[in-house]
């Protein structure tokens, strides 16, 4: 009877772990789902890699303080799209400013592009406010087509407030343009 008892036993214990077993695979695979969709809230939240912030305009007014921000852009290898990005600007910061990216299809046929977009040093990103952007999303230009595309965008006065970041005196928005 006791070796009877004994195998139920065992039975249990290898029904319990195949159920953690189970439950833990259901749950890491959820998790894989959900990594990417995280992390870009993440990155939103705390600017994080230069991930820049969203706005509807800017609520904390304007400082003495000048920031030049630089516009740059690349573009895929084999994408045929030409791009020019925005000219440097120096502004007081708070100041919300529209610049313009000028993009040509380079091609015979339509082309729809994407752009992901980063600042540098990293830890201004959360600084970095965007009010309007086509990064926002997808543009589509007909062949040899030339389109404008503006960044209306501040940099946020609190910048000044963090100490680590009093010698920062330039901030670079970088886009990557890549086929969609």
């Amino acid at each position: 009877m006791s070796s009877v008892s004994t195998s139920n036993d065992r039975s249990g214990a290898n029904m319990r772990t195949m159920r953690w077993l189970v439950a833990f695979a259901l749950f890491m695979l959820g998790m894989a789902f959900a990594a990417v969709p995280l992390y870009d809230l993440f990155c939103r939240v705390t600017g994080f890699g230069g991930t820049t912030q969203v706005s509807e305009g800017n609520p904390k007014g304007v400082i003495d303080r000048e920031m030049e921000v630089r516009f740059l852009a690349t573009v895929d290898p084999g994408l045929l799209l030409r791009v020019e990005p925005a000219r440097i600007e120096t502004n007081a910061m708070g100041t919300v400013s529209t610049v313009v990216y000028r993009a040509t299809n380079m091609s015979s046929e339509p082309l729809s592009t994407t752009a992901s977009f980063n600042v540098t040093p990293d830890s201004t990103g959360i600084y970095f406010n965007k009010i309007e952007c086509f990064c926002f999303t997808q543009q589509t230009l007909a062949p040899y087509e030339t389109v404008e595309m503006p960044v209306t965008y501040f940099v946020d006065p609190d910048l000044d407030l963090n100490s680590e970041l009093r010698t920062i005196r330039q901030i670079a928005l970088s886009y990557s343009f890549h086929q969609s």
